[in-house]
């Protein structure tokens, strides 16, 4: 069949990306679900920092690649020996899809499948190569299997998760990637209990995600920390109880009675992993879920460990097991304890996709939706 879907050719860090437009919506085609695969229809796509990272060459991808990995969908058809879906439901995108046997997946560590690893790094899908290919016949990459950037997309039933049918398509789309990454990393990876501190960096999706799972947690108080005034102000809507600009944050310390007992650094910035390193009291754990580039360096006093007892753990999607933690945040989301919808900044034709990465890479946007039905600019 044929599909549209968001394509990028070479990485770019030109802006801005409206005008330099790094990323083309074209015509591609698709193949049919294999054994074990899904045909999905894209109901709405949300763009992630992650996006963004392929895109200027943060994080370094397979190319042409069909771009898109938050997202949430319909299913169309179903290939042989799938059973856990049929046409007509919804569906949450997950973009590590685990395949259930590994050491990791046997251990409840989905997220760090090595099968799943291995084909995202190759930009095929779990049960073998791209289904993708351009006019002239060459083969584009998928993005973390999933490539929702699309009007359709094929995807491991592995990567799929059931959704509600009476979850807004725009607030199911963060489910998949924002919501499990931020809101996993304080309750599964830091298990934040309640009334313990907690100081979150960087307040992007993932980082409000952050705040959510933390104010969720019963966590007190809940600091949000950001240049941007009006993140600062959503995080105080979502459940933070301060919110401090970067230079304001040594007042964390004071404000703890010594520091927190656990720090999220959701900006990918090795500086900040060790800011979050130094608000954090002794014996406080630092949870790391940005995604710097890979020739960083960190360097922080090697005595923070051994003499004080503090903790630096990196968390992948959040240590989330997708079909247990998806189904319980929407309760949370149900009971109010989450206000994901706050996030949704706007949605946008997919279209305006390079618009959209503009808006992002500008610090002005949180969650901006991609409707991948509506293909004429705005």
């Amino acid at each position: 069949m044929k599909t549209r879907a968001a394509v990028l050719r070479g990485t770019s860090v030109s802006r801005p990306y409206s005008a330099t437009r790094p990323v083309e919506v074209e015509e591609l085609s698709l193949g049919a679900p294999r054994e074990g695969e899904v045909l999905v229809r894209i109901a709405a796509a949300s763009l992630c920092h992650s996006d963004l990272s392929v895109v200027n060459g943060d994080r370094v991808r397979p190319l042409p690649m069909a771009l898109g990995h938050e997202a949430v969908g319909v299913v169309e058809e179903t290939g042989p020996g799938v059973r856990r879906f049929a046409a007509g439901d919804h569906v949450a995108l997950v973009f590590v899809p685990s395949c259930g046997f590994c050491r990791d997946c046997a251990a409840g560590r989905p997220a760090l499948c090595g099968r799943a690893a291995a084909a995202n790094g190759s930009g095929g899908l779990l049960h073998g190569p791209s289904l993708l290919t351009d006019a002239s016949g060459a083969p584009v990459h998928h993005q973390l299997g999933v490539s929702a950037f699309s009007e359709h997309a094929v995807l491991a039933q592995e990567s799929l998760v059931p959704m509600p049918k009476d979850v807004p398509f725009a607030v199911a789309s963060m489910f998949g990637c924002a919501v499990l990454t931020g809101a996993g990393a304080v309750i599964n990876t830091a298990s934040v209990r309640p009334g313990e501190s907690v100081v979150v960096y960087g307040l992007g999706g993932v980082g409000l995600s952050a705040v959510l799972g933390a104010r969720a947690a019963g966590a007190y108080p809940v600091v949000a920390v950001d240049p941007v005034p009006e993140k600062r102000e959503l995080a105080l809507r979502l459940g933070a109880s301060h919110a401090f600009t970067p230079e304001e944050a040594g007042a964390v310390r004071e404000l703890t009675g010594g520091g927190a007992g656990v720090a999220v650094e959701a900006v990918g910035s090795p500086k900040v992993m060790a800011d979050a390193l130094s608000a954090v009291a002794r014996g406080g754990r630092v949870v790391s879920v940005g995604l710097p580039a890979p020739d960083r360096v960190l360097e922080v006093p090697a005595l923070a460990f051994a003499g004080e007892g503090k903790s630096l753990i990196g968390s992948y999607m959040g240590d989330a097991v997708p079909r247990r933690d998806i189904p319980r945040f929407l309760d949370l989301w149900r009971a109010g304890l989450m206000p994901v919808e706050l996030m949704h900044t706007g949605t946008l034709p997919l279209a305006d996709v390079n618009t959209a990465l503009e808006e992002l890479a500008s610090g002005r946007a949180i969650r901006q939706v991609l409707d991948t039905s509506a293909l004429s600019a705005a």
